[in-house]
């Protein structure tokens, strides 16, 4: 199989790409939240955007691995010892369920590295979408978008050693801007896509958007495991509860163009997650939302903050003055900066 890989890079490389995304709502993607929660019918808000992940696979030495990715330096392995627990680990494990010897991975994301907006998980998917082309059709290789998203998540939740959301995968395959209603699995699906925004009112939404990289980077698993502990141990529970009805509020809002309701709904989230976990937000996140409040938009940390970026929603003229503001307190930092927020309706690609 290997051989075949070789033969079939050197004539052909194969070229992938997948969108990150912003979010509402995270968390309750992870089963150890959704499952006490099925009640409520927990969901996630995410937007896809065009800050993309591209993956490239290159014949290279045989028996070994090699992986270049942006903001990593470059490492090679022998598949039967490369590290799961390594940085680009998830990459690794992913090549060694395809058994993929003597391929050269080549990851550049148009995201800074770790900045909470999926970046890992929209790489995997990347790479499992461009194995499963090299690979052809098998029991092992998954036929369609959906079972390309549970792949890279499965695989993750195992290099993660912690149960992992399937937002992340979802935006990245599906792209465009989607409510995700969790379910058991019993039956057949853990979820249920909903779109919110469809493809022509992209645009008008795409004017009532910010996003702001707040220049350091973040560690989802600290915050994400902070609340998992408190959710497991009891604490806060009726927090979450809460939560899942502010996202359902906003999906509500945002699907009927509500633009003031949407804003507040928003900020009522970011503020009970503050309240559970007062690091979330750094001290210029803490000006950029509290510059976004004053200006009657609605702002949030990416994915579980702790780091990364933040976005905002507003009515148009809010935002225009909200960015002149956000650029001001960005100006603080030398590494933070705007990023753009285009909404990407395209999802998983091959290039």
């Amino acid at each position: 199989m290997n051989k075949r890989f070789k033969q079939i890079l050197e004539i052909n490389p194969i070229e992938t790409s997948s969108p990150c995304r912003i979010d509402m709502g995270g968390t309750l993607d992870i089963s150890t939240f959704y499952y006490p929660l099925m009640y409520l019918s927990p969901c996630t808000f995410n937007m896809a955007i065009g800050l993309r992940t591209r993956v490239k696979l290159l014949p290279y030495t045989k028996n070994r691995v090699k992986i270049s990715s942006t903001g990593f330096n470059s490492v090679e392995y022998p598949l039967a010892e490369a590290p799961f627990d390594h940085p680009l680990g998830l990459m690794f494990a992913i090549a060694a369920y395809f058994r993929a010897e003597g391929v050269h991975i080549l990851i550049d994301s148009a995201s800074p590295p770790r900045s909470a907006l999926g970046g890992s998980s929209v790489a995997a998917v990347a790479l499992v979408g461009a194995f499963s082309k090299l690979s052809g059709p098998s029991e092992l290789v998954p036929p369609s978008r959906q079972k390309i998203a549970l792949l890279a998540q499965h695989i993750e939740t195992l290099v993660a050693g912690a149960p992992c959301g399937l937002q992340d995968q979802l935006a990245a395959v599906y792209g465009g801007v989607n409510a995700w209603y969790w379910r058991p699995g019993i039956r057949g699906s853990v979820f249920v896509k909903k779109t919110i925004v469809k493809k022509n009112r992209h645009k008008s939404i795409e004017d009532c958007l910010l996003l702001a990289y707040c220049g350091i980077p973040h560690e989802s698993l600290n915050i994400n495991d902070k609340w998992r502990k408190q959710f497991i141990s009891g604490k806060y529970r009726g927090y979450w509860e809460e939560i899942v009805g502010f996202t359902h509020r906003f999906i509500a809002a945002l699907s009927n163009n509500d633009i003031r309701n949407a804003c507040h709904w928003m900020n009522k989230e970011t503020e009970i997650r503050r309240k559970m976990t007062p690091d979330v937000l750094d001290d210029l996140g803490d000006q950029l939302v509290g510059s976004a409040q004053n200006c009657n938009c609605g702002a949030r940390f990416s994915g579980a903050g702790g780091g990364g970026c933040l976005w905002a929603i507003g009515a148009k003229k809010n935002i225009k003055t909200l960015k002149k503001q956000w650029e001001d307190i960005l100006s603080e930092r030398d590494t933070a900066c705007l990023l753009e927020a285009k909404i990407d309706g395209r999802g998983l690609l091959y290039h």
